[in-house]
């Protein structure tokens, strides 16, 4: 190519010379910056609730008096943002970026916060994906945090490894739902937190059954008793069981999760609090 500038960050061409950065490098935080816990929220497949989950563990670690952040690492299907009602855009403080507080005071990085309209699509190569995250962890002015959640995209590819290879992640917790195919889900999870030696907190269920408003009952509409035998098939605990709520669900598409009212996640804050 006559007109090759030898950059291959600012190129979509696959030619023969093309050499990719290594995004795989850990990244320093920003001098003054502290960063306590990192555990990461994945899954094995989309549509679990992850989003759901990482929201309510920062908002209920809020609640208990610590400093709670949110890294958004699903970079083409950012949705953090939303459920906490943050519509604005990020603002730079020399090169650095400074993250977005809620109204109680949780931290947020997301690649919304930074198009000009949140309903743009993401349309990037990998790498250049890669480059995102390591950004939102070594160019963002954190504060204080005493733990970070990082929402990670479904599945087991390129951002998901690029997280637990270039962030100082202490832990995972998996999400899942309770369908037939939960045993496969979990296990592409486990596997891959295996091989990349990031302890495994434990398992969350979403999505496990309906309550009765009236009566009270509990209704197990994908069926029960899966995700417990693949807990103790891959001898991880499984530390929460959330329902389908429609106020829950309600108050996300409101912006509004720092409002929820629920302790299904109680097991998985007690867990963490105890490392």
């Amino acid at each position: 190519m006559s007109d090759c500038t030898h950059d291959c960050s600012t190129c979509g061409e696959s030619c023969g010379e093309r050499k990719e950065a290594n995004v795989f490098e850990k990244k320093p935080l920003r001098p003054g910056c502290r960063v306590g816990k990192v555990y990461g929220v994945v899954s094995g497949k989309g549509g679990v609730g992850k989003s759901m989950v990482t929201s309510q563990l920062a908002v209920a670690l809020r609640r208990e008096g610590y400093r709670t952040a949110i890294l958004d690492a699903d970079i083409t299907g950012p949705s953090i943002p939303k459920a906490f009602g943050i519509h604005g855009r990020a603002v730079a403080q020399g090169d650095a970026i400074v993250p977005v507080t809620t109204a109680t005071g949780i931290q947020l990085m997301s690649v919304n916060l930074l198009l000009e309209h949140e309903t743009d699509p993401v349309i990037w190569r990998g790498p250049v994906i890669g480059g995102v995250v390591q950004q939102f962890w070594g160019d963002v002015l954190w504060d204080d945090v005493d733990y970070m959640f990082v929402d990670m995209p479904p599945g087991t590819g390129d951002v998901a490894l690029n997280v637990f290879q270039s962030l100082p992640v202490d832990g995972v917790i998996i999400v899942a739902s309770p369908q037939e195919l939960v045993s496969m889900v979990v296990q592409k999870a486990v596997k891959m937190a295996q091989m990349m030696n990031i302890p495994i907190v434990g398992l969350v269920e979403n999505m496990s059954y309906v309550q009765c408003p009236d009566c009270g009952k509990k209704l197990y509409i994908f069926g029960e008793g899966k995700t417990e035998e693949a807990a103790k098939e891959y001898h991880i605990p499984l530390l929460a069981k959330m329902p389908i709520d429609p106020a829950l669900a309600k108050l996300t598409d409101d912006g509004c999760i720092e409002q929820f009212d629920g302790h299904w996640l109680d097991g998985v804050v007690e867990t963490l609090l105890r490392k």
